[in-house]
């Protein structure tokens, strides 16, 4: 698609994250020279004043979603909106902030625990020609908030195989990936109408994207104080890239998309299904397992992104340029990295990513 001038050009992705990082312009510099990215347009942005620590989890988390959303989306402009803690009390105002700079792509790759209450967020994430995406998180079978809201498109994990010369192996449901049922939040209707069996909750993930093996660069020490070259997994990579997918479709349309659901799953139904998304039928992740069409590990299944993307941009005349989709790209290695882990490691140009869940109090977020 970069070929064909779909690059995200005059497009904005807002990230959201905590703590931030001091250095997050130097390493994201450093990662578009090693995979000749062009310059990164990066604006950071405080609401609420500098934080007063650096938080290694979310150091790594900001190299992950700043470094990843320009890696599928190099023109775009990065909101790189920063809370000065991950509670809710500074969260959800950022996205707030991040809404107001017009972006057209809200990227959040961090959860809450579910809560009976959680419904009173949902109106952060309701601005018209603005897409929220979430992280399913790295819990297998376990729900978490944002991603439970019915008004953001939550993002759930896959683990992709590639032989050397970028070609297929296998995909399977990544053991990590959080979804089911919500605990709280209702069936929304683009759910109801593809006729999935949630018992009357919505169900998480809607889609997904491979979450084992991504490489990205960071001077400030992140995970267990891994500065460099590190290989990550888990449901982070997938929202900043799925953000990226927006904005790609945003640069196609004559009016950005709003909130992005009805689009996804209308793409998803009949014939349309093979040619815009890989179903993912094997893996397992808690109780729940892949099966045929929609699951609660993979959701609606990865993109078949050259497709799905002027799909969603309502390209009359869609043309497979380039690779069936973003997660088929050159490798120098036919297997993924472990999971949980977190070491150092060659750059290698093509998307994966990493596992770095914690612990928080009940009302701090933590990075998926």
């Amino acid at each position: 698609m970069i070929r064909s001038g779909i690059t995200g050009k005059n497009q904005n992705i807002a990230i959201v994250v905590a703590f931030g990082s001091p250095t997050v312009e130097h390493d994201l510099q450093v990662f578009s020279q090693q995979f000749g990215l062009p310059p990164a347009k990066l604006k950071i942005y405080y609401p609420q004043g500098q934080p007063t620590q650096v938080d290694p989890s979310w150091v790594g988390e900001t190299a992950i979603d700043t470094q990843w959303a320009h890696a599928l989306a190099p023109d775009a402009t990065i909101h790189l909106v920063v809370a000065k803690d991950a509670f809710a009390s500074e969260m959800f105002p950022a996205v707030e902030f991040a809404t107001a700079l017009g972006v057209q792509a809200v990227s959040m790759s961090w959860v809450f625990p579910e809560a009976s209450f959680e419904g009173l967020f949902d109106h952060f994430f309701q601005n018209p020609g603005t897409v929220y995406l979430a992280g399913s998180g790295d819990v297998g079978g376990q729900t978490q908030y944002p991603s439970a809201s019915p008004f953001v498109v939550s993002v759930g994990g896959t683990m992709l195989m590639l032989r050397q010369n970028g070609s297929r192996i296998s995909e399977t449901g990544w053991s990590g990936s959080g979804g089911g049922p919500s605990l709280f939040e209702p069936e929304p209707d683009y759910q109801i109408q593809f006729g999935i069996q949630s018992g009357g909750k919505r169900a998480t993930p809607d889609v997904s994207f491979n979450a084992t093996a991504f490489s990205i660069f960071t001077s400030t020490p992140a995970f267990g104080g891994a500065t460099g070259w590190v290989v990550v997994d888990g449901t982070s990579v997938g929202t900043p890239c799925w953000a990226a997918i927006i904005a790609l479709a945003d640069q196609i349309r004559n009016l950005p998309l709003t909130d992005g659901h009805q689009e996804l799953y209308n793409l998803a139904k009949g014939a349309q299904y093979v040619r815009n998304y890989n179903d993912i039928t094997v893996g397992c992740a808690g109780s729940f397992c892949c099966t045929p069409g929609y699951d609660f590990v993979t959701g609606l299944g990865t993109p078949r992104a050259n497709l799905l993307v002027r799909a969603l941009g309502r390209d009359p005349d869609p043309v497979d340029d380039e690779s069936e989709d973003f997660e088929e790209s050159s490798s120098g290695d036919e297997s993924s990295s472990s999971h949980g882990h977190h070491h150092p490691h060659p750059p290698h140009p093509h998307p994966h990513e990493h596992n770095h869940q914690h612990h928080h109090d009940r009302n701090e977020s933590s990075s998926d």
